[in-house]
């Protein structure tokens, strides 16, 4: 099996992780906000546990870099802090299908920090994507706010996808992880005021038991593991083609739900249609890059 078909095997595992984490959203019981301080606090405590048992050094030598890795963090949380919100105002399966718009964004954000050209097919597979959005849109009205914040999460999705996978070039990703959840943590930290002076009269920072495991879950495998791991592979795969197979998320979380809440997570047939194209533009993905590759590669030979 050669490092690519590994690498991609990876990444559907993550993505079959990451189609979890709506569902944890929904069975914790304190609000999104406080469910991203909980998970991005257990994670840089996790991820410094790690980090130190492995003898890693925690050294980022570009002041410029440690602070763009924090502002990245900033991004993360804001990402998170709408994912879990559209989930609570819609459903999982809402949430993850709009989640799929990542991989249009990735297709035009991508190109334009490396100054290449915008792969045609890229922008393609991205457009059926987003078909698949419009069909479930159209026959999911009642879920519109839901679905427009998990857009909008998707597109800070994108853009910290793509500024990781120049970071992966220069640090360990394990040292990314752990400084941009410190990042997270503190910029949620920051958004408290702002939080309980507009949104909600109190913060609720009491789990449960039961929440305190659900967090752990979503803050150790989730993010320490799932997350990092991620982060790594951008070293190997591009942004877009990893925003590409993360479109499977809903597939996964979809799957997930409809076995753990039932009835509730039911949606009419064109939602599954939907979602059937958004599956469609990923399974074509790897088709047409190996194609545009062996182009690409006999232009030069002539050339």
């Amino acid at each position: 099996m050669t490092q690519e078909k590994k690498d991609f095997l990876t990444l559907h595992f993550i993505v079959l992780i990451w189609g979890f984490t709506a569902i944890l959203g929904l069975l914790i019981d304190i609000p999104s906000v406080e469910v991203v301080f909980f998970r991005t606090l257990i994670s840089a405590v996790g991820l410094w546990i790690v980090l130190k048992f492995w003898k890693r050094s925690l050294a980022i030598h570009s002041s410029k870099h440690f602070w763009i890795i924090l502002g990245t963090g900033v991004l993360i949380a804001a990402h998170w802090i709408l994912f879990f919100l559209s989930a609570r105002i819609s459903n999982a399966s809402v949430c993850l299908a709009g989640m799929a718009t990542c991989s249009l964004w990735t297709s035009l954000i991508e190109p334009l920090s490396q100054g290449r050209k915008i792969k045609g097919f890229e922008v393609l597979l991205s457009i059926i994507a987003f078909i698949g959005i419009g069909v479930i849109f159209n026959v999911e009205f009642d879920y519109l706010s839901g679905l427009l914040t998990a857009v909008l999460s998707a597109f800070i999705a994108s853009v910290f996808t793509v500024i990781n996978g120049r970071l992966t070039k220069t640090y360990d990703p394990y040292v990314i992880t752990f400084y941009e959840m410190i990042g997270a943590c503190l910029a949620t930290v920051l958004f408290f005021p702002l939080y309980t002076g507009f949104f909600v009269d109190a913060l609720v920072l009491n789990p449960t038991l039961e929440d305190w495991f659900y967090l752990s879950v979503l803050a150790i495998v989730c993010t320490v593991y799932a997350y990092s791991i991620s982060v790594e592979l951008m070293k190997r795969l591009s942004a877009f083609s990893i925003n590409l197979v993360v479109n499977l998320e809903p597939v996964y979380g979809i799957i997930l739900a409809l076995i753990i809440f039932g009835d509730s997570e039911e949606m009419s047939p064109g939602f599954y249609l939907g979602t059937l194209l958004i599956l469609t533009s990923v399974l074509l993905y790897p088709l047409l890059n190996r194609r545009y590759k062996k182009k690409a590669l006999s232009t030069d030979i002539i050339r």
